[in-house]
């Protein structure tokens, strides 16, 4: 699919013309305000201890993205000893050169689309604008390459969330959502402790992504600025979808409008008035949850948690009936690959998505869960439009 096509393809889906837009691909990487959650979390020796390599395989693997959170190098795939990373692309040639530089490889493609025509590639990191990525994912899975892609699956389109879940079905190959809460270290521990039994069933769960956009991030065709917070939902849905890994069934969502003027219609091409978006989900094991995402309330930002469980509850440790507890660290990350940004959890998400290839399994944030985790935050928006009108969620599993 060319260029022009997939600029078509999001603004028929957000509902606007291109006249409308008046913006141009941004090329300053400012330096002095990192996007939230990007922040390194320190390296240190411990964090390999114990690993052991499964296969002396390597899994020959393509990277592409390399915009203003610089993703396609982040999550430390040319330092896995099981990874080749044998060609890598980004649509603005100066961007292309830095990302080959920064992973160490020689082979560049001014596109994604030409880049899944190299049949050396195994499988793709889609790394690129938010709006792109269910687009992108199909086309990869469509040339018989495993894709792993970043946070949210879809953007905004319950139709795309549909076509991509037939179209990893379809393919047989392994797709992979890297949702970085997944594997923040509170939330590991909720998982571990609820699938032993720990916590009971939710009873009341709470998310909350605060990201305060004060100035507008620099970003393809602009997608950050103004978004509908909940079309970003995955960071606060994984407090409970990611430990449960069950699902919202119904929503109930209230919005308030931004006070920042960059965030409000007509500044924004999404026309979207909303700066913060609360929703109050029905769980499928019948609890509750209340999932927060904001653009435009400062301090104390971050993705962060808590549960509560009729055996126990988890904010920020356990406490409940259980005194067996099962291990709660996170698994050992092969030597050299670091932690990274988002809670450390960018090696995980990597080497998780590798072993599952290497293993021939599913991944932890398989389609299925990946849409789980997305899907709801559409409907929500859509529900705040309808002044908290409550809605049905589409389900997925395999």
């Amino acid at each position: 699919m060319s260029d022009l096509t997939t600029r078509r393809f999001f603004l028929q889906a957000v509902g606007f013309g291109a006249a409308e837009l008046g913006l141009s691909q941004p090329r300053a990487r400012p330096q002095d305000k990192p996007v939230q959650g990007s922040e390194k979390a320190a390296p240190g020796s411990k964090a390999s201890a114990g690993w052991r390599r499964i296969s002396n395989r390597k899994i020959r693997v393509g990277l592409v993205g390399y915009g203003y959170c610089r993703f396609a190098a982040e999550f430390s795939f040319q330092h896995h000893p099981n990874v080749d990373v044998v060609a890598v692309s980004d649509l603005l040639p100066d961007r292309c050169a830095e990302l080959a530089k920064a992973v160490g490889c020689n082979k560049t493609y001014p596109s994604l689309e030409e880049l899944v025509k190299d049949d050396r590639i195994e499988a793709v990191f889609v790394a690129t604008d938010a709006p792109s990525h269910a687009r992108q994912c199909m086309e990869v899975l469509k040339h018989g390459k495993h894709v792993a892609s970043a946070v949210p699956a879809v953007f905004g389109s319950l139709l795309e969330a549909d076509q991509l879940f037939d179209a990893v079905k379809k393919s047989g190959l392994k797709y992979m959502m890297f949702e970085t809460s997944c594997f923040h270290e509170d939330l590991f521990a909720m998982r571990q402790i609820y699938q032993s039994g720990g916590l009971g069933k939710i009873v009341y769960s709470e998310g909350e992504y605060f990201h305060y956009m004060d100035q507008p991030l620099p970003s393809f065709k602009a997608w950050r600025v103004g978004l509908p917070p909940q079309w970003y939902p995955t960071h606060s849905n994984a407090y409970h979808i990611g430990v449960t890994w069950g699902s919202f069934t119904e929503v109930s969502c209230m919005g308030t409008p931004s006070r920042i003027q960059h965030l409000q219609p007509p500044h924004n091409h999404y026309r979207n008035s909303f700066g913060s978006e609360i929703a109050l989900f029905r769980t499928s094991e019948g609890g509750m949850s209340r999932m927060a995402v904001s653009w435009d309330t400062p301090r104390n930002e971050g993705e962060m948690g808590r549960v509560r469980g009729e055996r126990g509850s988890y904010y920020g440790k356990y406490q409940g009936l259980e005194k067996n507890l099962p291990p709660t660290a996170r698994p050992p990350l092969p030597p050299k690959v670091e932690p990274g940004g988002h809670g450390g959890s960018h090696g995980h998400l990597m080497s998780e998505f590798i072993a599952a290839i290497l293993e021939d399994r599913r991944p932890m944030v398989d389609i299925a869960r990946a849409l789980n985790l997305t899907v709801p935050g559409i409907v929500a928006h859509q529900s705040a439009l309808k002044n908290g009108e409550l809605m049905k969620i589409p389900q997925y599993s395999l």
